[in-house]
């Protein structure tokens, strides 16, 4: 009995040992596989969740023109007592076929009349900040009018004020600017008309003077900065399904959103109504941010522009309106007129208007979108003109096509294979799937043509309840789960050479698709775990991939570790990218293979959480956020104790 007692405690022993035993992974330095393009990592741009106006446009004033559905949303007038004052909306009609409403105002009583605009949820304003209020107005002949301005917060105290004296008879832009002496995220804006007369109104705005770059009328800092942050090598705009339309009359069309920013005509959001448990009938495009204004982002951000234009298809799951193969020409125009803005001499027409906008110099433009998720037939017809007659001008510009809305279904294998035998530039794949589904496709990629279209992995997030139903959360198992795929995006760089997270922004009180990169309030933002898991991989890119192989495979899936290698030439490192996607430790131990020097010093990154639920939050901004130590490599070998439910960056310098 005691002889068979000790045969198993050694048995037990043995399998302990082995069971402990550091994971055994090579890696092979020296085996050069694919070039990561510098494009491999980007940002998807779309106006959904608040994303542009109350958002990233840093315009605090909802339907500052009155061309809204109702001309007076977000506008309510105020009286105190007997004033005698009263409010009209006008029709300039022909005269302003972009912005023909604006409001007449005639007042009788001093100081007692006046209107106020509730924002975007309210207006953030800080402390100490400063903020330009402007509006376009003429007064009556002989009137006496003038306007008294002021910064409300919740209690209806005045944080700030200033003061606009009767003007011109003519339509003129007025200016002032002003300090507020406390911090609302939910403040509201007033005007007061003091003094007899009429007064008309148009385009009333308030911007915070510290914008990103500080540019007048501009985009709000904290937002762009976290874009910045994750070096993206594309920006991708301007969605998305809003590039559809429901239908053709409400699509996106570029040239009406450069020039002047009074002479931009709004348009209802596609997304207002779309979804019911999140209806947002306030949601309209000012287009305060268009085209100009992307490529000026990207350029910012050192992004490579990639604009997306409508194919004369609205969107196929509303009204699948089409324009007659016969009828394309304007469709097609707009694409080729696009690319004389970006990249045309100043001496043509739309790169003359591009440099009137204040930028002479070329965007240097390479790529472009026919379509957002288009399928059918339908859509090979138009791409195929739009391809046809874009590369007859302009060979060198790489054309991005749509598989339609999903991955694995017949519209996708339908588009995916004609558009195949037409030798395509770039496919534009997306998916919206569970957890469970990124974990079991690391290896999508590893038997696609290598000879074929180039992927543009150009929407996906893991959704962990259905799609969309607003009870997805940025959770760590949705961001876990895409770092393990994502391994296998960069493993296959020579095939997939775009990817990008989807939807980007949302507003904390205005979103309608979740989940979402980064959230925000009117003051505040912070990254969600996937946006930490894309700055990881965004920052961490590398030049070319190295082979990094468990028991002579790649690694996907095996013990439930996702991993891949990449080689920076510039700063002459190792970058080692492996998620552990079980609720335990795992020790691995790397062979650095080809390296000349045995011994190191190694910097680890990564990120965990023991909770699969944790969400990061406004309260909560770093829950989920990127933690560093440093490792050592002994005999060109490193070991490493990965945590559970952990995704992790190691840099090796060489």
């Amino acid at each position: 009995m005691k002889q068979l007692t000790l045969v198993a405690l050694l048995l037990a022993s043995a399998f302990f040992s082995v069971a402990q035993s550091p994971e055994h992974i090579i890696v092979k330095t020296d085996q050069h596989m694919a070039d990561i393009k510098p494009t491999m990592w980007g940002i998807f741009f779309e106006d959904i969740n608040l994303a542009a106006d109350g958002g990233i446009y840093a315009e605090l004033v909802k339907n500052r023109s009155f061309e809204f559905t109702s001309p007076m949303m977000g506008w309510k007038e105020q009286r105190k007592g007997v004033t005698g004052g009263s409010l009209w909306v006008l029709n300039r009609g022909a005269a302003n076929q972009n912005n023909p409403r604006y409001v007449r105002v005639q007042n009788a009583l001093s100081g007692n009349y006046g209107i106020t605009n509730e924002g975007f949820r309210g207006m953030g304003v800080m402390k100490d900040k400063q903020y330009d209020f402007s509006v376009w107005a003429r007064w009556a002949k002989g009137s006496e009018v003038k306007l008294r301005i002021e910064l409300v917060n919740v209690k209806g105290e005045v944080i700030g004020t200033a003061k606009l004296v009767t003007g011109s008879g003519d339509w003129k832009k007025y200016a002032v600017s002003f300090t507020s002496s406390a911090t609302d995220p939910k403040a509201q804006l007033s005007i007061w008309f003091e003094g007899k007369g009429s007064v008309d109104l148009d385009m009333i705005s308030l911007f915070p003077k510290d914008t990103w770059k500080n540019r007048t009328g501009g985009m709000r800092a904290d937002l762009v900065q976290l874009l910045a942050d994750l070096k993206p090598g594309f920006l991708r705009f301007p969605g998305g399904c809003i590039v559809e339309g429901r239908d053709l009359a409400n699509r996106y069309q570029w040239k009406k959103t450069v020039g002047k920013v009074e002479d931009r005509e709004l348009i209802i959001n596609r997304w207002n109504t779309e979804f019911a448990n999140r209806s947002t009938p306030d949601y309209f495009q000012s287009f305060g941010l268009g085209f100009y204004e992307y490529f000026l982002l990207s350029e910012d951000i050192g992004a490579s522009p990639l604009p997306i234009l409508n194919c004369g298809m609205a969107c196929q799951y509303n009204t699948s309106e089409l324009v007659p193969t016969d009828q394309l020409d304007p469709y097609v125009q707009d694409a080729l007129d696009l690319i004389e803005f970006a990249n045309g001499s100043v001496q043509t027409k739309w790169g003359k208007l591009r440099a009137a906008m204040g930028h002479p110099a070329p965007f240097n433009l390479k790529m472009m979108g026919v379509g957002n998720e288009q399928w059918g037939p339908q859509y090979i017809e138009r791409y195929t003109y739009f391809a046809k007659t874009i590369k007859q001008k302009y060979p060198s510009v790489q054309l991005v096509s749509s598989v339609g809305p999903g991955a694995e279904d017949d519209r996708f294998r339908f588009l995916n294979d004609t558009l195949r035998k037409m030798h395509a530039d770039i496919l534009d794949e997306h998916y919206y799937k569970s957890p469970e589904w990124f974990l079991q496709n690391a290896k999508r990629y590893d038997d696609y043509d290598r000879k074929g279209p180039k992927i543009f992995a150009g929407e996906y997030a893991a959704h962990s309840v259905g799609i969309p139903n607003g009870k997805t959360k940025n959770n760590w198992r949705s961001a876990l789960a895409e770092a393990a795929f994502m391994t296998g995006l960069e493993r296959n760089a020579d095939v997939v050479t775009m990817a990008s997270y989807a939807p980007l922004l949302a507003h904390v009180d205005g979103w309608q698709w979740s989940p979402d990169l980064i959230w925000f309030d009117n003051l505040q933002s912070y990254g969600s775990p996937n946006y930490y898991v894309q700055k990881l991989f965004s920052n961490n890119r590398g030049s070319y991939t190295v082979p990094i192989e468990m028991n002579g495979k790649m690694i996907a899936g095996q013990d439930s570790l996702y991993a891949s290698a990449s080689m920076d030439k510039n700063s002459n490192e190792l970058i080692i990218k492996i998620a552990n996607t079980i609720g335990k430790e795992q020790t691995v131990s790397f062979d650095l293979e080809g390296l000349k020097k045995a011994d190191s010093k190694a910097v680890l990154t990564y990120l965990q959480s023991n909770d699969m639920n944790e969400v990061n939050s406004l309260e909560k901004p770093l829950a989920v956020a990127p933690l560093t130590k440093e490792v050592e490599v002994k005999n060109k070998v490193l070991r490493a104790t990965l945590l559970p439910n952990s995704f992790s960056v190691i840099r090796i310098k060489l």
